[in-house]
């Protein structure tokens, strides 16, 4: 391994501190704002979120681990179904119930090791319902960009224009950029695709105009805007997604461990990374905001500048943290066309998706096993149709959640199963290699 520019302790002067901390926020910037927009969030407090909440897992994982935390695209279907259920309230709790999972999962680690996860969620399991993730926001990528999402009679070619422009930005930066560039395909997009926008009239610049330079991002804080009311369709809606983030986290650290040259599943440990990452979700759904997860844009940042300095992340979290009371910024992302996103939306999601599909290519699973087609099938089938099991009047299992359930309960009955840890280690290192959620 070639020495690191900065390595992980190791302080930058003002300048670099400054250059690299805005390098890492750019990383993660389009990806984080895409799912408040998508899900009805504040964009602000997503960044604010994203912001304190990686300054927690810096703590807790003893100024150890350069990882930055963004918004979570798994968990997009479960809040638009919480927030359905319970509004906005609904939403946090849900999860801040998602966050505690990573506590309670943290507590076992530190006990138990972490092995048995991987025997919980091999790759039959954690590929199929990751591809499940990506196609159920198909309909809704697609909707944005044409201007359909209420009805086909507001169709609007110039409105696909504008996506299209935006994705075909996207694709070119994420496949023929090279260095820096490469990092930031989801941002470049963003940006070319406005400026068409703003060239076909598809702009209102109004609330940038009338926006204060600082302004107090509206928080949703609980026993203030909402009551604590936590219910069994909530739990069953958001802690299964949980599941498959839990795995994408361990996938991460690998990766992140290979990157930055040292054993981050045993030092600081898999727990104390595991415990970061869920309380960052936690104190996220406290003041409004999306669920967290660590970011593959920012890994990948890491590897290609080698600067892996704990205090240039930090710096990161403190800009995106300022970013969010700046309200300007905030009233110009929310000028930002809902085609633009829906054009961006159609490459990310495809991505999430395949990269599920990744999973299964790169662990060999053999599909001439009617043990392995029977899973993933259910779980696809399941999941991209939206199947619920009504319970109660009040209470459903859906969707994704049912997916994830079934895919568990499979594994572990059908006969024939693998303990194929190894292999599902090297899964998620050659999974995570490409950005996904």
């Amino acid at each position: 391994m070639n020495r690191p520019i900065l390595d992980v302790n190791e302080k930058p002067n003002l300048g670099q501190l400054i250059t690299l901390s805005l390098q890492h926020l750019f990383a993660m910037f389009g990806a984080t704002i895409l799912v408040p927009y998508l899900v009805g969030l504040s964009p602000a407090i997503a960044l604010i979120s994203s912001g304190v909440g990686t300054l927690a897992f810096l703590m807790i994982t003893k100024w150890q681990v350069p990882a930055y935390l963004g918004s979570s695209f798994a968990f997009i279907v479960p809040i638009i179904g919480a927030k359905t259920i319970g509004g906005p309230g609904g939403a946090m709790i849900g999860s801040f119930m998602a966050g505690l999972v990573y506590g309670i999962v943290a507590l076992v680690i530190k006990k138990a090791g972490h092995r048995w996860i991987m025997n919980l969620l091999p790759p039959i399991v954690v590929g199929p319902v990751i591809m499940v993730i990506g196609l159920s926001m198909a309909g809704t990528a697609v909707g944005m960009a044409m201007n359909t999402m209420k009805g086909p009679e507001h169709y609007s070619m110039v409105h696909f224009s504008a996506a299209l422009v935006t994705l075909v930005a996207t694709i070119i930066f994420s496949v023929y950029m090279r260095g820096t560039l490469s990092i930031i395909p989801i941002l470049a997009g963003i940006v070319i695709g406005y400026v068409y926008s703003l060239a076909v009239g598809l702009v209102d610049f109004s609330p940038v105009m009338k926006a204060k330079f600082f302004q107090w991002p509206d928080f949703i804080i609980p026993f203030v805007d909402y009551k604590i009311k936590v219910t069994l369709d909530l739990i069953l809606l958001m802690v299964p997604v949980a599941v498959v983030t839990i795995s994408e986290h361990i996938g991460h650290q690998l990766v992140l461990s290979k990157v930055v040259g040292r054993d981050y599943i045993k030092q600081p440990g898999l727990h104390r990374s595991m415990l970061g990452d869920g309380t960052a979700t936690m104190i996220s759904a406290l003041i409004g905001g999306p669920p967290k997860t660590t970011y593959g844009e920012n890994i990948g940042v890491l590897a290609i500048t080698k600067v892996y300095s704990v205090y240039v992340i930090a710096g990161a979290a403190v800009a995106a943290t300022i970013f969010g009371f700046i309200g300007t910024i905030t009233a110009l992302i929310s000028t930002i066309p809902t085609a633009v996103m829906g054009g961006v939306s159609i490459l990310l999601f495809g991505i999430i998706a395949s990269s599920g599909l990744r999973m299964l290519v790169d662990s060999k699973i053999d599909f001439g096993s009617n043990r392995n087609l029977v899973i993933s099938s259910v779980i696809l089938v399941i999941g991209i149709g939206g199947a619920f099991i009504q319970v109660t009047d009040g209470f459903q299992i859906q969707g994704m959640a049912l997916a994830a359930i079934l895919g568990v309960i499979l594994n572990l009955i059908l006969p024939g199963r693998e303990a194929a840890i190894d292999d599902m280690f090297e899964a998620s290192i050659e999974d995570h290699k490409v950005n996904t959620f």
